[in-house]
C-alpha cells in the first residue's frame, strides 16, 4: 500500500511540473509591450492614414516597425493565449480525474488483499491456532500435520464436513494385518489397534465386529457425529473404511491409554498426582460442555466412563467413542432404549428411559470420585452393600472427618484438603437421584477452574507456595515432565 502512494505522489508531481513547464515555455507578450487582457473587448481598426501623415512621419514610424521585427502580432498572441488557456484547463481536469483513478485503484487492491488476510485469519482461528492458550495448546498436541495430510490425500468423498475414506490396504499395513501385537484396546464391539504409517506417523485404528446391527450402528452414528465436531478435548476422527462387511474407524493416537488403564491398570494410578486428576476432571467437563452448549442440538454422549476418556502425552483428556451419542431432540420425552455401561448410568435412566444432559453429569460424577477415591464404580469383588461405588461413598462424603479416610492412597501426601472438601461437594451435587438438583456440566466447568494451576489449564497460581513440589507426568515412556505446584493452605 505505502508503493501505490508514494507512486501518486510521484505522478502527481511530474504532472505539475509538466504544466510548468508547458506554462513557461509559451510567452503571451514581448517583454517591452504592454499585457494584453485575454477578455478584453476588441477595438474598432483605425482609419488608414493618409500618404501626408506618412511623409510626416518620416523615419520616426520606420524605427517602431524595426524594433518589433520579430514579434508575433496581437492576433497571433490572443491565439496563442487561447490554445495556452485550453491546455491549462484540459491539464487541470485529465490529472486529478487519473489520481484519483489510480487512488480508487490502490485502495481498492488494499482492501482486497486486507479481505483476503481477514479470511486467512478466520481460517486459523476455527483451526485453533488463535484460541485461548489452553486450548491452543492442546491442539498443538495433537501433532497431526503428517497423517492429515496422508488422509487428505486419500480423500474420495466430496461431501463438505465429511470424515475421509482410507483404504483398506493402506489401514492392514500399517497394523500389520491387525497383528493381536499391536491391539492397545478392546472395547464392547470390537479392538483398537495402533497404526504406524509410511512417513512414522501413528493413529488409532478401531475394527468393529463384523455381522452386528449394533456396531454398525454405532459406525455410522460416530462418522456422521464426530466428522462434524472438533474440541480440542474431544478425540479427532481422522478417516473411516468400509471393506466388505468390516468396518474401521481410525483416530488420533493417546499415547497414555485411557483414565481406567491409569487408575485400575498395573501402575494403580500412580502416575496421576492430585493436580493431574484435577485436570483430567476440568478437560473431561470442558468436553462434554461443548457437546451439551455448544453443539445445536445439543449431544448427548450416553457412554460417558474412565475407559472412554483418552490421555496424550501430556494427559491431556479427550473423550472417545461416541457410537451411543444422541441429540436432545431425538431422545425427547421417556422409554429411550437403555443403552450404557451398568455403574455409569443415571437412575432416572435405567429405571424410567428418561435420558437427558443431566444423565451425563452423573456419569462425571461417578468418574470424579473414581479419581478421588481410585475405586471402580462397581466391585464385585466386594460385599454386596460395598460393591456401588456411589452407595458406598455418599455417606463419607459428607462427612468431613471421614472423608480423608477414603481418598485415592496415591495421592494422600499431595493433595489439598479444602480442595479436597470443594470436589467431593462437586462430586455429591453431580450423582443426586433427582436430575433437577445436578448442576449444569458449565457450573462444574467454572467450579473447577479455581482448582487447576494454571500451568494444567486452569486458574489457580500456586507457584510462589512455601511447601512447593514437583509434578510429574510421563508420556508413552513415562520420560516427560510437566512441572506444577503443590500448595499447603
Amino acid at each position: 500500500m505505502g508503493y501505490l502512494v508514494l507512486l501518486d505522489i510521484v505522478v502527481l508531481c511530474l504532472c505539475a511540473s509538466a504544466n510548468f513547464e508547458v506554462v513557461k515555455g509559451r510567452t503571451f507578450l514581448s517583454p517591452t509591450s504592454a499585457p494584453v487582457s485575454l477578455w478584453a473587448p476588441k477595438q474598432a481598426p483605425l482609419p488608414p492614414p493618409s500618404s501626408g501623415a506618412v511623409q510626416a512621419t518620416g523615419n520616426a514610424e520606420s524605427r517602431p516597425e524595426k524594433s518589433m521585427e520579430g514579434s508575433p502580432a496581437p492576433t497571433e498572441i490572443l491565439e496563442e493565449s487561447h490554445h495556452t488557456t485550453n491546455v491549462i484547463l484540459l491539464i487541470i481536469i485529465i490529472v486529478p480525474a487519473v489520481v484519483g483513478l489510480i487512488m480508487i485503484s490502490s485502495i481498492f487492491i488494499w482492501m482486497c488483499i486486507k479481505a483476503r488476510s481477514s479470511a486467512s485469519s478466520s481460517q486459523a482461528k476455527a483451526l485453533g491456532r488463535n484460541a485461548d492458550p489452553d486450548i491452543s495448546d492442546a491442539y498443538k498436541s495433537m501433532a497431526l500435520g503428517p497423517l492429515m495430510n496422508r488422509f487428505n490425500s486419500l480423500r474420495v468423498s466430496k461431501r463438505k464436513g465429511f470424515a475421509t475414506p482410507i483404504e483398506y490396504s493402506i489401514l492392514q499395513a500399517a497394523t500389520n494385518n491387525f497383528s493381536s501385537d499391536n491391539i492397545i484396546g478392546e472395547g464392547g464391539f470390537g479392538c483398537v489397534y495402533k497404526a504406524r504409517f509410511d512417513d512414522d506417523s501413528f493413529a488409532a485404528v478401531k475394527k468393529l465386529d463384523e455381522g452386528s446391527k449394533q456396531a454398525e450402528h454405532e459406525f455410522q452414528n460416530e462418522v456422521e457425529l464426530m466428522s462434524k465436531i472438533r474440541h480440542p478435548n474431544l478425540v479427532s476422527l481422522l478417516g473411516f473404511c468400509t471393506q466388505e462387511k468390516t468396518r474401521l474407524l481410525v483416530y488420533e493416537l493417546m499415547q497414555n491409554g485411557s483414565l481406567e488403564d491409569q487408575l485400575h491398570g498395573p501402575l494403580r494410578g500412580s502416575a496421576l498426582t492430585w493436580y493431574l486428576r484435577m485436570k483430567i476432571a476440568l478437560d473431561s467437563a470442558r468436553g462434554l460442555e461443548h457437546l451439551h452448549e455448544h453443539c445445536h442440538p445439543s449431544v448427548i454422549h450416553r457412554d460417558f466412563k474412565s475407559s472412554n476418556i483418552l490421555l496424550d502425552a501430556s494427559f491431556n483428556a479427550k473423550l472417545s467413542d461416541f457410537g451411543l451419542s444422541i441429540t436432545a431432540d431425538g431422545c425427547a420425552g421417556h422409554n429411550v432404549e437403555l443403552l450404557g455401561t451398568f455403574g455409569y448410568v443415571a437412575p432416572e435412566y435405567l429405571l424410567e428411559g428418561r435420558l437427558t444432559e443431566k444423565s451425563d453429569v452423573y456419569a462425571f460424577g461417578v468418574v470424579l470420585l473414581e479419581l478421588l477415591i481410585g475405586k471402580r464404580p462397581i466391585d464385585k469383588s466386594e460385599p454386596q452393600e460395598y460393591q456401588s461405588l456411589v452407595s458406598w461413598a455418599m455417606p463419607q462424603l459428607r462427612d468431613r472427618n471421614k472423608l480423608p479416610s477414603i481418598v485415592d492412597p496415591v495421592i494422600k501426601d499431595t493433595m489439598n484438603l479444602k480442595h479436597l472438601y470443594q470436589v467431593a461437594a462437586i462430586a455429591v451435587l453431580c450423582v443426586q437421584p433427582e436430575p433437577s438438583y445436578r448442576p449444569l456440566i458449565a457450573d462444574v466447568v467454572h467450579s473447577l477452574i479455581p482448582l487447576v494451576p494454571v500451568e494444567l489449564g486452569g486458574t489457580l497460581r500456586v507457584a510462589d507456595a512455601p511447601n512447593a513440589v514437583e509434578m510429574k507426568t510421563f508420556d508413552s515412556s513415562h520420560s516427560s515432565t510437566i512441572t506444577a505446584m503443590n500448595s499447603k493452605l
